[in-house]
């Protein structure tokens, strides 16, 4: 029997009795439990906290957002904490959504979908129903054949006659030939992958239309095997120009076969499960947007590793990783999200922020700007740091300058996205109207 629990990051999960599941405090079985203190484990010698564990009944998650599934049939359902105020699940479940298919570029046909969201669909069968409306589109236009050869012996001449091996036939066989042939077969790397999702939201899905639905196609892939190896087989993934339509189902295949989580999860029980750091979600949503905006205008690059901190004989020593670069005509700029709630109330003269942050900022500033141009840290947008909140530009130098800015998730994502690129610009305008008067002093 499935059971679900939906919290947020930083929830608290224990056995112990509750009056009422929170989205800050829920009640698991201790099968359940004792999943998460191994998985836990495998995810520290990974280097990757999962969570902490408080007591021998009690575990505090991280943030790390998602679903997963347990062996006992238990879904953890876990969502982003925009807001320390209580939210509905639905709320933050749409937020989740959102960031997930802008971070990730997936493609969603929501207009085959639009009722979808009218309903508090859980995180997982949301997945599901995505893939399968996906790999109902595929089958209309229908499944890629490959040649493949096989080698037999008949009764028959078929294809081409193995001439060494038929020379070498005992005379109690010589009415055998052995032929070698090709077949035109389904048998692909893409289909096997296919099948094994399809085969895995078959047991998975809750939903009375994605049950039907997923039966229907699985008897129309009766013939094809299942993916006995799923990494190897995603690396023999064709880019061919002939499978452009298995493009949008790839990374749905990815989400069940558990290609989105660490490999710990992979091992072992097979639930869907899928983790993303929220941090690494609000830095690839933030890109997108100013991508969007920015357009043909210029370019938004992420993860940028070109410099190091400082040379050691001769070779870079600390490699430097902006989270956002943006580059328009000669100007440049470095952007780093945070996803954290900042108090700009309670937060004293520094608004909360870390002075962690600026050395790293300015180590940017000095390598990848030359001491000169503009800096921004990015933060989500809640009710202690609205998007109207101006905070004033911190000086590194007379060159060098960083601002302080929100980005709002629950509204206008496009408002927000101009509200930083209008810092941008305006920041780059002011400081060359300072050094134009410092210079004619």
């Amino acid at each position: 029997m499935t059971s679900t629990v939906v919290v947020r990051e930083y929830a608290y999960l224990t056995t112990a009795p509750v009056v009422v599941n929170t989205l800050d405090r829920a009640h698991i079985s201790e099968s359940a439990f004792r999943w998460l203190v191994e998985l836990g484990q495998q995810f520290r010698r990974n280097g990757l906290p999962l969570f902490e564990l408080d007591s021998q009944k009690l575990l505090r998650l991280d943030n790390y957002v998602g679903v997963l599934e347990s062996p006992c049939g238990t879904v953890i359902e876990v969502l982003p904490k925009h807001t320390t105020e209580q939210t509905s699940a639905a709320e933050a479940r749409a937020l989740l959504k959102r960031l997930i298919k802008t971070s990730m570029q997936l493609s969603v046909r929501e207009a085959d979908f639009a009722d979808v969201e009218r309903f508090e669909m859980p995180i997982r069968e949301w997945l599901i129903t995505y893939f399968l409306s996906e790999l109902e589109v595929l089958l209309k236009r229908g499944l890629q054949f490959d040649y493949q050869v096989r080698e037999e012996e008949a009764r028959f001449l078929r294809g081409q006659m193995d001439i060494a091996k038929q020379l070498r036939q005992p005379p109690g066989k010589a009415h055998v030939f052995n032929i070698r042939h090709d077949l035109f077969l389904p048998d692909r790397p893409e289909n096997r992958l296919i099948k094994s999702a399809l085969v895995a939201v078959c047991s998975a899905t809750q939903d009375n239309d994605n049950w039907r639905l997923a039966h229907e196609m699985l008897s129309q892939l009766l013939q094809l095997p299942e993916s006995s190896d799923p990494r190897a087989d995603f690396k023999s993934w064709s880019t061919d120009r002939l499978l452009t339509h298995y493009r949008p189902i790839k990374p749905w295949c990815e989400f069940i076969l558990n290609q989105h989580v660490p490999l710990s999860v992979s091992g072992g029980w097979r639930g869907i499960s899928m983790l993303f750091p929220m941090e690494k979600l609000f830095e690839n949503y933030v890109a997108e947007q100013l991508r969007r905006a920015i357009g043909s205008k210029g370019t938004v690059r992420t993860q940028l590793a070109t410099e190091y901190l400082c040379q050691h004989k001769g070779k870079g020593v600390f490699k430097l990783i902006p989270d956002i670069e943006v580059v328009i005509g000669d100007k440049r700029w470095i952007l780093d999200t945070k996803w954290k709630l900042l108090d700009v109330y309670d937060g004293g003269s520094t608004y909360g922020l870390s002075e962690r942050d600026f050395y790293q900022m300015l180590a940017y500033g000095n390598q990848l700007l030359g001491c000169s141009g503009h800096l921004m840290l990015v933060y989500p947008a809640w009710d202690k740091f609205q998007a109207s909140k101006n905070i004033e530009l911190f000086h590194f130098s007379q060159t060098l300058t960083l601002s302080v800015s929100s980005f709002c998730l629950t509204k206008d994502s496009l408002a927000s996205t101009t509200e930083v690129y209008r810092k941008l610009l305006n920041n780059e305008l002011s400081e060359e109207a300072h050094t134009s008067r410092r210079s004619a002093r």
